[in-house]
């Protein structure tokens, strides 16, 4: 397994353990108690590392090229999936996933970025960077499904929209811009959650739900830490300390009530145990579609519009 930088010690003593399991094996030793004592050394190393995780780190983690994507959640959480393609305006964009599909019984529409596991599928998929087609495919996904009263389950990871000429010129600003409009207004349940990278209006643009979950090691800001720190200090090297200031991580959003939970993942991230994390994506997304589904229209849409007036709110002290 690939391991980020900080996880060098980790990666290390889990190989050795690996080496002597082998060694014992083809020797036929018992090494069993200087296994269990590796084993023990190695619990605790996990435990102090991902028990600390700097929000940085946690960038790294969410952008691990191991991470499950969109297309693996619907494999494990999904039946009957059904892919839609093409904006009826330019083209399709593989950059974003469109479709309809079974999730617990219930017929769903389901949106999400794709990025790709190596260079030629990133390539096709744009490394997860949707065109203005995408973000008007989507918006046509979730017409249908208000049309035909199905929920909406999206799942956000994107570095930010595409921002090249092309883009720009096929209305990359007012697709998003549409979007977060129209949003406001679809009357079925939207439930959305961000399981890698949540980046600026690229994540926004089908971001506007009833209930906006995050995965623990994943981050949702308005700029990636680079951007920021390009901006701010002029020098893409300050990105740890942008990461730190920007308030990205699922734990402070959650305190400043930008979403609704946090969902947890195996101890070093999702790509550890992908099982297991669409098992806690399963509860948490089914959880919030039954409160959801016994909503009337009105009552949804009026939820839904005050809870992002409410995001930002600040007081001021009269003079």
């Amino acid at each position: 397994m690939n391991g980020l930088a900080f996880e060098k010690p980790i990666i290390e003593l889990e190989k050795k353990i690996e080496e002597l399991k082998l060694f014992a094996s083809e020797k036929k030793i018992d090494l069993s108690s200087e296994l269990k004592k590796m084993e023990e050394k190695l619990e605790g190393l996990k435990r102090r590392t991902y028990g600390n995780l700097t929000p940085w780190q946690k960038v790294q983690i969410a952008r691990h090229p191991q991470r499950p994507y969109t297309l693996d959640y619907i494999s494990l959480l999904m039946t009957d999936f059904v892919e839609l393609h093409g904006d009826r305006i330019f083209g399709d964009d593989k950059a974003m996933i469109c479709g309809f599909a079974v999730f617990e019984g219930t017929k769903v529409a389901v949106i999400g970025h794709q990025k790709g596991r190596d260079t030629k599928e990133n390539l096709k998929r744009n490394f997860g960077c949707a065109h203005p087609e995408g973000y008007r495919k989507a918006l046509r996904l979730m017409q249908l499904a208000e049309k035909f009263g199905l929920p909406v389950v999206i799942f956000i990871d994107t570095p930010g929209a595409y921002p090249g000429i092309g883009a720009e010129e096929r209305g990359q600003a007012q697709a998003i811009a549409l979007n977060l409009r129209e949003m406001v207004c679809i009357g079925v349940p939207i439930i959305a959650t961000v399981i890698g990278e949540g980046g600026s209006g690229g994540a926004l643009g089908i971001g506007v739900a009833d209930a906006v979950c995050v995965l623990e090691n994943a981050y949702y800001s308005v700029i990636s830490p680079e951007g920021c720190a390009a901006i701010l200090w002029k020098d893409g090297l300050k990105a740890p300390d942008a990461a730190e200031v920007l308030k990205l991580t699922a734990a402070d959003l959650l305190k400043l009530g930008v979403i609704d939970c946090v969902v947890p993942e195996p101890m070093g991230g999702a790509h550890r145990n992908p099982q297991e994390t669409a098992a806690n994506v399963k509860q948490a997304v089914g959880g919030y579609l039954k409160k959801l589904l016994k909503l009337d229209k009105k009552t949804l849409l009026d939820s839904r519009y005050e809870k992002f007036r409410k995001i930002g709110k600040i007081l001021e002290e009269k003079n």
